[in-house]
């Protein structure tokens, strides 16, 4: 019989096991809370961060990619940022602690550090995640988050922009949000910060209930020194429509989990996602989508833009459940590579256990088309602002899907500085 050897502690994962027994004192929650707390910490303790070997990490080895952990000692408190949009209202966490709240009509906002420290129910570190590396951490760390709740019913006139900022250190946050049954509403989660190292992540779980609608729009603009690890858990009960939108923009080690289950008869979910990888960035979206009950749709684009030495991931798993006939899935992948030394690697999956069903998926890797570069050139255009028009027009076909222009110019803005930078 062969045993295999535990491997040695990695000086990241002695840092987080070293860090937490320091900081375990002074973190929010109950005695069900730290419980849940010391399980994450000894799992890895145990397990380490997760390798090649394990298959939801394949293409993100945070093991090897983890080279350090900062100490929790931000020198400053971040920069404040405008919102996104200009009416929308912000709630801000900063280095990991709430900041700034404002007031929205018809939705309630509590601090998640309270709400563990009382045990509120539907409000949990153990709901989803926790055997993950992503939740492990954030279970064991988190400060701070909110806990939103739109009323049944309501319309809310401002959107929800839920911003995390750091410029240092670590910043572990969680926010839980409801979008209570018939309401609508639009959610900004935006992250960013510093060039200063950090290490930071973000849980959110999202719950639609019955007949909900909401737009989820999430800005990733970390500091080019980050790591940063996400994760969303999303529940659509029946009726439930969400749009989910992902711009990545920034930061060293990007890791994006979206787990969805859609649990009522009529839901719908459509995600898109941009992904501009530059210098020696890894980026990875993983998304893993239930289809749990018939008469269901759901629909995945992911655009990426890869430069330098940058790689990129996506992994995109859709299951269809036996009971869930007349579903609707279709999934697409397609990545431009701008330089020799860039790499993307794309998993698209389907588990179908229905027959009844219309589901597909597709994945291209390309280079900018040169006959298109000698059209525009052959007109006046210099080569790098071909190229520009090019890789914009590539981005901007799924940005100008979402319906509110001030938004499609907002992330239009940020697409510009980002071509103008590595383009």
């Amino acid at each position: 019989m062969t045993v295999q050897s535990k491997l040695p502690l990695t000086a990241a994962e002695t840092a987080l096991v070293d860090q937490f027994g320091t900081r375990v004192g002074s973190l929010p929650g109950n005695a069900n809370v730290v419980q849940i707390r010391d399980r994450a910490i000894q799992a890895i303790k145990e397990n380490g961060l997760p390798t090649r070997r394990v298959e939801a990490w394949h293409y993100t080895d945070l093991r090897r990619l983890l080279a350090g952990v900062p100490a929790d000692d931000p020198a400053a408190d971040a920069a404040d940022l405008e919102p996104v949009l200009s009416d929308a209202v912000r709630f801000t966490l900063k280095n990991g602690r709430i900041a700034a709240t404002g007031r929205v009509e018809s939705v309630t906002v509590q601090s998640m550090a309270d709400a563990l420290r009382a045990d509120v129910s539907g409000v949990s570190l153990a709901d989803h995640g926790i055997i993950d590396a992503t939740g492990l951490i954030n279970a064991a760390f988190v400060t701070d988050g909110f806990v939103v709740q739109v009323e049944d019913g309501a319309e809310p006139a401002h959107p929800v922009e839920l911003q995390s900022l750091h410029d240092g250190g670590q910043a572990h946050v969680r926010n839980v949000v409801t979008v209570g049954e018939g309401s609508r509403a639009t959610f900004f989660d935006r992250q960013a910060g510093s060039d200063a190292a950090v290490l930071d992540t973000a849980v959110t779980e999202l719950k639609l209930r019955k007949n909900a609608e909401a737009t989820w729009i999430t800005v990733q603009e970390t500091g080019e020194a980050a790591t940063h690890l996400a994760q969303m858990n999303i529940t659509l009960d029946e009726n439930a429509k969400l749009t989910l939108f992902v711009v990545n923009l920034s930061g060293k080690i990007v890791r994006q989990e979206i787990n969805a289950d859609v649990l009522g008869e009529g839901a719908d979910l459509t995600f898109r996602a941009v992904n501009l990888i530059g210098d020696d960035a890894h980026c990875d979206i993983t998304l893993s989508l239930g289809h749990l009950v018939p008469n269901t749709t759901s629909t995945e684009t992911v655009r990426n833009v890869v430069t330098g030495r940058a790689q990129g991931v996506f992994q995109g798993q859709i299951r269809v459940d036996q009971i869930a006939q007349k579903t609707d899935a279709q999934m697409a992948c397609n990545t431009l590579l701008l330089s020799d030394d860039a790499g993307f690697s794309t998993k698209p999956e389907l588990e179908i256990f229905a027959d009844d069903v219309v589901c597909a998926h597709g994945a291209t890797v390309a280079e900018i088309d040169h006959n298109h570069l000698f059209y525009l050139m052959a007109r006046g255009i210099s080569e790098k602002t071909a190229r520009g028009l090019l890789i914009k027009a590539f981005v901007a076909e799924i940005v100008e899907e979402l319906a509110d222009e001030r938004l499609i110019e907002a992330l239009e803005t940020r697409i510009d500085r980002w071509l103008e930078a590595h383009g």
